[in-house]
């Protein structure tokens, strides 16, 4: 039997979670996002309306289309308000025991037919979905920041994942307007298994004095033609959030490169965090990064 997907919700409105909200309702699909609080979902729809208004201003949206857009969002901080939905995306914080409760609590509510995603980067979607009743019905959908800008996304099968769902959310991520690609249920999936250990060893040759920030970087980017260099994409993915990652993996795999560097602890230690916070390998307050003391 054919598996549709018509409504979504979504745990979560932060960054990644706002993100995702915002082009599943560009794309036509009514949805309804769930916060812990007020002010969590306050600080949301902020970045939602931020977002919409950036690209009307920028002429990739026209203003009738991001007003429809909003009028498909729906926001709550009741878990049970998502009871309804043929798929639910959860976009929290990376902790295994978070995530299931979440999913656990959904699973009492939602009909055995719901459809339960995760958009972890690096935990195994199995050690979730065996958390569940529906194991066969839980599947990874990993998207990238930000989300309304890359086309890139991850759709993870376990085991035991039905091939109808597996099909019904590769299709779904289509329809976002981005391009899907099938990863195996392995921590990192493709891109954090292979991209994490080279910001990671950017970091140990940053620790051994091969050269500076700002010299490493930029030979990545003349040298090599990346968009940016390791240290600037270390600060926008978050300094912190690459040690929780980085030590995900080496949980799994137990391999040296997956290993967080000393120095990445302390950076974090000095509240450091990459750009979210202002200042991580560089100091994001002014018109331009400015390397920081390492």
């Amino acid at each position: 039997m054919a598996v549709k997907i018509e409504n979504v919700g979504v745990l979560g409105c932060g960054l990644m979670g706002s993100g995702i909200v915002e082009v599943a309702a560009k794309a036509g699909f009514d949805v309804k996002v769930r916060e812990v609080s007020d002010e969590a979902l306050d600080a949301g729809k902020a970045r939602i309306r931020k977002s919409l208004d950036r690209a009307v201003k920028k002429g990739k949206l026209a203003d009738d289309d991001a007003k429809v857009a909003w009028t498909r969002i729906g926001f709550t901080t009741q878990v049970a308000e998502l009871a309804d939905r043929d798929l639910v995306i959860e976009a929290v914080v990376e902790d295994l025991e978070v995530k299931n409760e979440l999913f656990q609590e959904l699973d009492e509510l939602c009909p055995p037919e719901t459809i339960f995603a995760s958009n972890t980067s690096s935990l195994t979607i199995t050690d979730m979905a065996a958390a569940t009743q529906r194991p066969s019905r839980t599947v990874g959908l990993h998207f990238f920041n930000p989300v309304p800008v890359m086309k890139l996304v991850e759709v993870v099968r376990t085991i035991v994942t039905e091939d109808e769902v597996f099909d019904a959310v590769f299709e779904f991520a289509g329809s976002l307007g981005k391009e899907p690609i099938t990863a195996r249920d392995n921590s990192g999936f493709v891109v954090n298994l292979l991209l994490v250990p080279y910001m990671l060893d950017a970091i140990r040759q940053l620790e051994r004095g091969v050269a500076t920030v700002e010299d490493m970087d930029k030979a990545m980017v003349l040298g090599c033609g990346h968009p940016m260099g390791p240290f600037t994409l270390c600060d926008f993915v978050g300094i912190d959030t690459l040690h929780r990652i980085s030590e995900i993996m080496y949980e799994e795999y137990r391999e040296e490169r997956y290993a967080p560097p000393p120095l990445l602890k302390r950076i974090i230690s000095l509240g450091r965090f990459g750009r979210k916070s202002g200042k991580g390998f560089y100091d994001w307050s002014g018109d331009e990064p400015v390397p920081l003391p390492v």
